[in-house]
């Protein structure tokens, strides 16, 4: 008898040339369901429909078509067990030899804009889990594939094996089955989660976190680390365009990650340019232009922006581009760059250029690994809202320092505790970030600004505990604080800013990143 391959795909990539190695090469028959069949017979290959092998129609709108104890006996069957070959021949069950099952597009489906829950809905497969499941627990009997990457490895296990495929390979198969409806699951679970929270600022009493593997990367932050990317959705990163340059390493998406977060603070309609390294930034700016932007971040500390990150918040044109060509960069995000641009970053071969179309979206909670387990938060995504911020100097700033202070509070929030930023025209003129006390932040901070701390403003993400922080600052020449007060000793800092004439704003939000 002839060995059987039961086909049914979402993802019919591959599936014609597979069938027909199939029934040629390795005299396989076929059955398929609804529109793997048609696929099939479109192509002129002889095929079954479920329907016709079980004697059962496809039913509630093809809601139940291969839930039939024909389809499942035959993929759960034993031959070595007796009752079970009993069973099958009463029955009239073939023995299944190959399963070829992957699942309704559920997580590309709820990542389209204003998708209904109706619509999300119809995209959880249950048929198809449940022969994925089967065929895998079934492994030493017959071979599960879910995905059509393996498709070739599978036929060249017939090929080189006269027909015969090895056990190694059943249970590989079978463990990227499970994987696959783990995923599977999870997007969905994570799904309902989300449509269930009373809150925004609840997190479910399960997290599930899981992904599929994108790419093996050279090592992770060092050679000896080993490193994967792994994608947990069909957004983000996933979808960016790498339009030039070479292969993106661990440190590099963190990095991009970092900088896409900076850059995803300022609206599109206003020009934006962040120069990070090692996930800090060194220069951000925004200006009337994008290339203006850009030279203001990078110049802002050009010699720490050797070697870095640059994300825009507009497309590269080709006065930015022009720009961006005159000293080594590792990488560029952008949502996009224009023909005459992209003719320009190619004198830079080796410069990696990324378009990610949406750079606001990101996950929506960040993620710790510790030992025996992981830490979840909701990310910092507060906006900043300047009517709520306290006024607490006699001096009271002035619209135009309003508007420095948010944009310094903008940055301060994307550079590690513990950070002090001082900006002036809408451009960070020192950054003191990761001290382990916030006096050698100010000090930093400070000395990067030199001469240009006059007349500038400086953001702090955490409250002062003394007022000595207060006192260099204005001596320095800055002329407006914003930090988030709640420190018993408050009030001798606004007494020194009194004091010295300067602004003092409480934001009442903290904003470490540790």
């Amino acid at each position: 008898m002839k060995r059987l391959a039961l086909l049914s795909v979402s993802d019919k990539t591959g599936i014609v040339d597979l069938a027909r190695q199939l029934v040629e090469k390795f005299d396989f028959d076929l059955i398929s369901s609804g529109g793997t069949a048609k696929t099939l017979q479109e192509d002129g290959l002889p095929v079954t429909k479920v329907s016709d092998y079980t004697g059962s129609p496809e039913i509630l709108g093809g809601r139940v078509k291969t839930l039939h104890p024909r389809i499942h006996g035959g993929i759960l069957g034993r031959p070595d067990v007796e009752q079970d070959k009993v069973d099958m021949e009463a029955n009239g069950i073939r023995p299944v030899d190959l399963v070829v099952v992957n699942l309704y597009p559920f997580e590309k489906t709820i990542a389209q804009p204003n998708v209904t829950v109706a619509e999300a809905i119809e995209k959880i497969d249950i048929g198809g889990p449940t022969m994925v499941r089967a065929a895998a627990k079934n492994f030493a009997h017959l071979t599960i594939l879910c995905d059509p990457s393996q498709y070739d490895e599978y036929l060249g296990e017939l090929a080189n094996s006269d027909g015969a495929v090895s056990l190694e390979f059943r249970q590989k198969m079978a463990g990227q089955a499970f994987a696959h409806t783990y995923n599977y699951d999870r997007a969905i679970s994570s799904y309902f989660a989300e449509l269930n929270q009373e809150e925004d600022t609840a997190l479910s009493t399960t997290y599930n976190l899981s992904g599929n593997k994108i790419q093996t990367l050279r090592y992770g932050e060092n050679p000896h680390q080993v490193a994967s990317w792994y994608s947990s959705g069909s957004t983000g990163w996933t979808s960016a365009t790498k339009l030039q340059g070479k292969e993106l390493s661990y440190n590099n998406l963190v990095d991009l990650e970092a900088a896409r977060r900076i850059i995803a603070e300022f609206p599109d309609d206003e020009p934006a340019a962040a120069v990070l390294k090692h996930t800090n930034p060194c220069g951000v700016a925004v200006a009337g232009s994008l290339a203006e932007a850009y030279e203001k971040a990078f110049n802002a500390d050009s010699i720490s922006a050797f070697g870095g990150i640059v994300a825009l918040n507009q497309p590269i044109d080709a006065t930015t581009a022009t720009a961006l060509t005159k000293t080594f960069l590792e990488c560029v995000v952008a949502p996009g760059c224009d023909s005459e641009a992209e003719a320009i970053l190619k004198a830079k071969s080796k410069l990696r250029i990324l378009l990610l179309p949406d750079l606001v979206t990101g996950e929506k909670h960040t993620i710790k690994a510790i030992a025996g387990g992981f830490l979840v938060q909701a990310r910092d995504d507060l906006l900043e809202n300047p009517s709520q911020w306290e006024i607490v100097t006699e001096k009271q700033p002035t619209p135009q320092q309003i508007a420095e202070m948010l944009f310094a509070q903008k940055v301060v929030k994307h550079v590690k505790s513990n950070a002090i930023v001082v900006t002036g025209d809408r451009t960070t003129l020192g950054i003191g970030a990761g001290q382990m006390n916030r006096v050698g932040s100010v000090k930093i901070a400070l000395e990067q600004a030199g001469e240009k701390a006059q007349g500038a403003v400086l953001a702090s993400d955490g409250f002062f505990p003394f007022d000595d922080s207060v006192r260099s600052a204005a001596n320095a020449g800055i002329t407006a604080i914003i930090q988030p007060g709640g420190s018993i000793r408050d009030k001798d800092s606004i007494a020194a800013a009194n004091e010295l004439g300067i602004v003092m704003v409480l934001s009442g939000v903290r904003h470490f990143l540790h």
